[in-house]
């Protein structure tokens, strides 16, 4: 009984231990999950509270003072139900906004939280370079909530493939692939801003993708090099 005890506790010691890893997959599984799921509202919803469950329980493993932890719950609280509210309801302006408001100061201060607990020290482990991923996906998710804020806004910020014209809102997905093409600087998108507001965020996001290979991906890099 105790060896299948000890057995079965195996996988959930190696989550506690890799959280980031658990955060990581977990935003590469909504990403590819998503299109299916965006069109019932019961799924969207799945979809926002799984997401972030997953990045409350990740807050937790990396923080390193109990401010942290009550800043996360009191961001992330709201942002979850609001989360819900939002996929039942996508139109309404006033919970989007409300919605952005949470998340994009959630996401910002997760991908801080991970940020910090990258250069807590100078070893290079297994769960950081998970971590070293996963901040970069939470930076991705609060520019495309600050990008779902800006179109209401200020309407017409961005156009695409679904709206030409932009008399029409772009769903948060395709504002999430927006903000993963700035984010990279690959410059993929089939989906841009052409109003002036919309254009500093995009080029404030760019320049935060520079600076993430800049600082944290040459520190990792230069660690591993070092320690080899």
């Amino acid at each position: 009984m105790q060896s299948l005890a000890s057995r079965s506790s195996r996988p959930l010691e190696a989550v506690g231990r890799h959280p980031s890893a658990v955060l990581l997959t977990a935003q590469l599984v909504v990403v590819l999950a998503y299109p299916a799921l965006a069109g019932s509202a019961a799924g969207r919803a799945v979809v926002g509270v799984f997401q972030m469950a997953v990045v409350l329980s990740a807050v937790w493993a990396v923080r390193r003072t109990p401010v942290l932890t009550w800043v996360a719950l009191l961001l992330g609280g709201p942002a979850v139900v609001l989360a819900v509210l939002e996929a039942v309801q996508p139109a309404d302006q006033a919970i989007v906004l409300a919605s952005a408001a949470f998340h994009v100061p959630f996401y910002l201060f997760v991908s801080y939280a991970m940020i910090r607990y990258l250069f807590h020290d100078d070893q290079v482990t297994l769960d950081e370079l998970f971590a070293t991923g996963a901040a970069f996906t939470v930076v991705a998710w609060g520019f495309a909530y600050l990008y779902a804020a800006a179109q209401v806004l200020w309407p017409g910020s961005f156009v695409g493939f679904n709206s030409p014209d932009g008399t029409d809102p772009l769903s948060w997905f395709e504002l999430l692939f927006l903000s993963f093409t700035t984010l990279t600087s690959v410059g993929l998108s089939d989906v841009y801003p052409v109003v002036n507001q919309a254009r500093s965020f995009v080029m404030v996001e760019q320049v935060a993708g520079v600076f993430y290979v800049a600082l944290v991906v040459a520190r990792l890099v230069g660690l591993s090099a070092r320690r080899g």
